[in-house]
């Protein structure tokens, strides 16, 4: 038996016992944050979650495929828009006639407004990705970043002549998540134990992001010939890859992983607005991607996290931080300028004596007595 093969068990052994205790800091996470800081860093992590999900779905198409799409952040507005609107009573108001068929209010089920957002936006990932099937590196980027912005544009305008989107005011009222009975939020009291409504979004979005990661495709036949386009298009080509189908795939996939982040996130915040969906967060989610390496999911995964709770902990941390390296205001300028003035009018020399023009004299402070004046003392 060769050393390979002893030390096999013993590699084995460790891996899955470092998996066992990785397993269960990411479960007592959001009590350790919540003991820590507060529900605030808990809604942070939660926070980190969510773009996690938009950088695995960016990872597919970028990572994978080689397609540089600046405009992933519009299949998370998409998702939250359609969340907003079937889950608030917007629609009620605008068309009253709605009342009628739902005289209890549109509160449609969330088990049926998550999938329709993924097929939704996997529609809008393919009517994105027909047009730019020739289209490579910047240009593609310059398409994709056209389009993220129409989708805000749109959202931000299509308040008149029809009010769907309410403008820039956005769409408040969003429903809270309600799964099987169980609603997200609130306070539960379970065992003995206080359980917040965000720790359920915190296992929540972690079961989602393990399904997206089993559902990533990453060795299979399909990923196996992303990374062949990826690599070289025209090889794949030859190879009998067929690179419309494939591409289109992976424009759907990951559209639909930002659908479903989407909805979670109308949801989770119970508002929805234009201004969530910025040019600037398309290239924040480009970048969790590159940051932590493209088409490594756990890289992915650490680039989210670091990009989003990094910003959070040097803005808690910085002002500390900046007292205890450069410490505090002890004397305003003002004062020094003052103490000068006391001091070279006690000295007498004339010359050195602050003054606004040589024709008015000089300024007097309380408690001291000018020792020169321009009238030669007079």
């Amino acid at each position: 038996m060769t050393t390979a093969q002893l030390d096999t068990p013993v590699v084995s052994r460790r891996f899955w016992s470092g998996m066992t205790l990785f397993v269960c800091a990411l479960l007592v996470a959001p009590m350790v944050a919540s003991q820590l800081g507060g529900n605030y860093w808990v809604r942070v992590i939660d926070f980190a979650l969510l773009y996690i999900m938009l950088a695995l779905g960016l990872n597919i198409v970028v990572g994978y495929t080689g397609l540089l799409d600046m405009g992933f952040i519009a299949f998370y507005a998409v998702g939250a828009y359609l969340a907003a609107l079937l889950a608030s009573p917007h629609l009620l108001e605008v068309f009253p006639i709605l009342n009628s068929w739902f005289p209890d209010g549109l509160h449609t089920s969330w088990l049926v407004i998550i999938p329709l957002a993924a097929l939704v936006a996997a529609g809008c990932g393919i009517v994105l990705g027909a047009p730019t099937l020739k289209l490579r590196g910047d240009y593609l980027a310059i398409v994709t970043l056209g389009f993220g912005e129409i989708i805000r544009i749109l959202m931000r305008n299509l308040d008149r002549p029809v009010n769907i989107t309410n403008g820039a005011k956005g769409i408040s009222g969003v429903d809270s998540l309600n799964l099987f009975g169980l609603k997200f939020s609130g306070v539960y009291h379970w065992f003995g134990f206080k359980v917040p409504a965000l720790w359920l979004w915190y296992y929540l979005l972690m079961l989602v992001i393990v399904a997206i990661i089993f559902v990533c495709l990453q060795h299979s036949r399909i990923g196996r010939a992303w990374h062949a386009i990826r690599e070289d298009e025209d090889v794949a080509r030859a190879m009998g890859i067929n690179l419309r189908n494939y591409k289109l795939l992976a424009f759907a996939i990951g559209a639909s992983f930002g659908g479903v982040a989407g909805a979670l996130f109308g949801a989770f915040q119970g508002f929805v607005s234009p201004e969530s969906f910025t040019l600037q967060e398309s290239i924040a989610v480009l970048a969790m991607v590159v940051l932590g390496g493209m088409g490594h999911i756990p890289g992915v995964i650490l680039g989210a996290v670091l990009l989003t709770a990094l910003p959070e902990l040097l803005r808690s941390q910085a002002a500390p931080l900046q007292q205890a390296l450069f410490g505090e205001v002890l004397i305003d300028p003002e004062g020094l300028r003052w103490c000068w003035s006391c001091c070279c009018a006690l000295r007498g020399s004339g010359p050195h004596v602050i003054r606004e023009s040589k024709h008015e004299p000089v300024k007097r402070t309380p408690h001291v007595k000018a020792l020169w004046r321009p009238d030669g003392g007079r």
